[in-house]
């Protein structure tokens, strides 16, 4: 059992010195993936020695109940936790997504409905800064496109993480929002009272850590200036200060204008850029392989509705999980541990499930 844990002890061994070698502080990009991938490992290392240890007491203890009771009685007690350990020491042993310590740019749409549908946006956007605030995260809006009420048109929030650890990562817990998001409530601007459907699209980037770890080629980027402008066409500014970059070869294009300079703009643009770019070629390994994935809660279609919130009834629900609750009201607030928990532990179950198959031929 377990065959592949001496690998990830010795990793986790040299990894132990390297982090006692200052020329690895020196160079900040790599002392950051050393230390990802540490905190990943003394995980797996802490457990396997409780898994160790349990399993020599239980040894011991069957030894001993055939001369003393008290052993006895304590064999089931051992078994029990041998099994949770057992089981604790499989997940952990899981292939992790390598992008889950990372921080992400969230990208969130108002869709099909309007006026309604950018309100809905909003309240998303606040969603998930509350949430953020909640796990102590650090969070910035990159920019903004307000509608004539109040709500977001389009909105891109960057959230920072404060751990080492992949499971704690921003990412690993954002990454499964991908997708559409459906409400259903009555609008600001319904006279009748009528419970209206729209929908807004939440599009979640990993951030990449240093501007050098995606190679962009400045001939491939085409670059547009204009000038900014807010809700109902009005000018923001008089100066040609929003920049839209256009990747050639991936097609990909991104326009920022809240900044008051074209150069601040530009840099935001790069940013959001980079994370896309990050994204794309993430989701073209991931077709690549699509016969071997393992988890289906997180798909690269970004039209897949994945929950819906009605507000009448102060429900929501998850369509990949099952999951469902009357707490729209505090999820709203920014308590989503319980739903993104449930898609967390069925996507480690479906891959655990996938690695038993695997390892069984």
């Amino acid at each position: 059992m377990f065959e592949s844990i001496n690998t990830l002890l010795d990793e986790h061994a040299d990894l132990t010195e390297k982090m006692g070698d200052p020329a690895v502080h020196a160079d900040q990009t790599r002392a950051r993936k050393i230390g990802r991938r540490f905190a990943e490992l003394e995980k797996i290392v802490k457990a396997h020695n409780r898994w160790k240890q349990l399993g020599e007491d239980l040894e011991d203890a069957k030894e001993l109940a055939q001369e003393d009771p008290d052993f006895a009685a304590e064999v089931p007690q051992l078994e029990e936790e041998y099994e949770e350990a057992t089981e604790t020491l499989h997940r952990l042993l899981i292939p992790r997504d390598p992008d889950d310590a990372r921080n992400v740019i969230l990208e969130i749409k108002g869709g099909e409905g309007g006026e309604e549908a950018a309100l809905f946006a909003a309240d998303l956007a606040r969603m998930y800064l509350r949430y953020a605030e909640h796990r102590g995260w650090k969070t910035e809006i990159i920019s903004a496109t307000e509608s004539d009420l109040g709500g977001y048109k389009d909105v891109h929030i960057g959230i920072t993480g404060n751990a080492n650890d992949p499971a704690e990562g921003v990412f690993a817990h954002l990454k499964y929002e991908g997708g559409v998001h459906r409400v259903q409530r009555v609008p600001v601007t319904e006279s009748q009272g009528r419970i209206h459907t729209s929908a807004a699209g939440v599009l979640v980037f990993p951030e990449v850590d240093e501007p050098e770890e995606i190679q962009i080629n400045q001939a491939d980027l085409k670059i547009d200036v204009y000038r900014s402008s807010g809700p109902g066409g009005q000018h923001v500014n008089t100066t040609d200060s929003a920049v839209r970059i256009t990747h050639l070869p991936t097609g990909i294009v991104v326009a920022m204008q809240n900044e008051k300079s074209q150069i601040q703009n530009r840099e935001a643009a790069m940013r959001v850029l980079r994370s896309r770019l990050l994204a794309h070629q993430q989701e073209e390994l991931e077709a690549a392989a699509a016969e071997t994935r393992a988890s289906q809660v997180r798909t690269m279609d970004r039209s897949e509705r994945i929950r819906t919130y009605n507000f009448p009834e102060n429900r929501i629900a998850d369509h990949r999980t099952g999951y469902k609750a009357n707490n729209l009201d505090r999820v709203l607030e920014g308590d989503m541990d319980p739903v993104i928990d449930s898609l967390i532990s069925m996507d480690e179950s479906e891959r655990l499930a996938a690695l038993g198959e695997k390892t069984k031929a």
